[in-house]
């Protein structure tokens, strides 16, 4: 036999051996693979990169711009009505949301720290180099995102001209901790709390920006930073005013925030009716007998969680920053939900039914006693015109199907529900 056929012929068995051995043994050969090996960080920058770039938004009409409609994108009305995180996947795309309002809100902020200093922007020292990240992190995300509005000034990182203020930034990666975030005021109309997992293995804030916190932190806390001992507090101790916080909530939250990664952002939406229009601050303790329902706005404050990648260091134990979040309030009056399916009902219901520890630190007895009939009227009118209707619901047969669709608007029974 030539040379040339028994080389191939043992050259066959040596590849089909493992073949056979793997298909009716069970025993398999793991053959060097030919491709380059891509290190677990660079994996993770490529991911942080395909996170952070937004889709521009090259034809962005600031006169008219608007943000999503939170009422319905992060669902926070629900009933039953109770105490819970409810939060969801956030696109990088969600992350800031500018609207008609930018200008306003620039100075009104601008305004308020003039006002308050300390007490509303504040930052330990531990938390430096995270206020400059964050500042890095804008200055590189806000003119891809929104290139009509910014742009990059010297090299990566250095400087950024805004040009609704025309105001350019310059020598931005030198800058930490306070001076940090008072240059991000100066870019978006979001406020920040930024907190960090200490060795204790608990979170606590330490420092942010809050210029325009809730109704409820107004009364109940003034504001939510150093004035009232918030920050260098843990998330247990900050929260320990909010009902059922710490012993329904406290261990899920901060597991969540000290596990998620920088490629994982995630959103929420939080509710409350406020009697003023005044959103850094609101004074009284009763709804004034002159104003009508129509006049109170419904306040919601939507909050990202993010977590930066360069403060996280390389592996994920140990990580320097847990979590970042930023909120941003938008109000809007109680009349401009005449025209919003089931708004009405469900706060309507929420107020009348859920439970009274809960509305009160959301401040209900001020204002529910005129606002609860309004809502039924707006409902009502709802009905007349055909906007929702009225369904029978019986549990059995084919009226099933229409309690499942009940629930899935989160309405109960002898609810209305969308026109199908």
């Amino acid at each position: 036999m030539p040379l040339e056929l028994i080389l191939i012929f043992w050259g066959t068995l040596l590849v089909l051996i493992p073949l056979l051995l793997g298909k009716y043994l069970g025993l398999y050969v793991i053959l060097p693979s030919s491709r380059k090996r891509t290190s677990r960080f660079q994996q993770d920058k490529k991911t942080d990169v395909q996170f952070w770039d937004p889709d521009p938004l090259l034809e962005f009409d600031l006169a008219n711009a608007a943000t999503r409609n939170h009422v319905y994108v992060n669902k926070p009305l629900r009933y039953p009505y109770f105490q819970t995180m409810a939060h969801q996947p956030m696109h990088t795309n969600d992350w800031i949301e500018i609207d008609m309002d930018y200008k306003w809100y620039l100075e009104e902020k601008a305004r308020v720290i003039s006002e308050q200093g300390k007490r509303v922007v504040d930052s330990l020292p531990e938390n430096d180099d995270a206020c400059n990240e964050l500042l890095g992190v804008l200055v590189d995300w806000l003119p891809k995102r929104y290139p009509t509005l910014f742009e990059g000034l010297g090299s990566p990182g250095e400087g950024i001209w805004n040009k609704v203020t025309d105001e350019k930034l310059m020598g931005l990666q030198c800058k930490q901790g306070v001076e940090a975030l008072l240059a991000i005021s100066k870019l978006v109309q979001d406020d920040f709390l930024m907190a960090r997992e200490r060795d204790d293995g608990h979170v606590y804030f330490v420092g942010g920006l809050v210029a325009f916190p809730g109704l409820y932190y107004c009364i109940h806390s003034a504001t939510f930073l150093s004035a009232f001992g918030k920050i260098d507090k843990s998330l247990e101790e900050a929260h320990a005013a909010v009902p059922y916080f710490n012993e329904k909530l406290l261990l899920s939250v901060e597991r969540t925030l000290k596990r998620f990664k920088p490629d994982e952002p995630f959103e929420r939406t939080s509710w409350e009716i406020s009697v003023a229009d005044n959103i850094a601050s609101v004074e009284g303790s009763t709804l004034a007998e002159r104003l009508h329902p129509k006049d109170l706005f419904f306040r919601v404050d939507h909050q990202t969680f993010r977590k930066l990648p360069r403060s996280q260091g390389e592996t994920i134990q140990g990580e320097s920053l847990v979590e970042r979040s930023d909120s941003r309030p938008i109000m809007k009056r109680l009349e401009d939900f005449a025209d919003s399916p089931l708004v009405p009902a469900l706060l309507a219901q929420v107020h009348a039914d859920s439970d009274r520890t809960l509305m009160n630190y959301k401040l209900a007895p001020l204002y529910e006693e005129k606002v609860i009939p309004y809502l039924q009227e707006l409902n009502q009118r709802q009905i007349d015109l055909g906007i929702i209707r009225w369904v029978a619901l019986e549990y059995c047969g084919e009226s099933e199907k229409a309690v499942l669709t009940l629930k899935s608007v989160g309405v109960t029974r002898r609810w209305p529900i969308f026109e199908a």
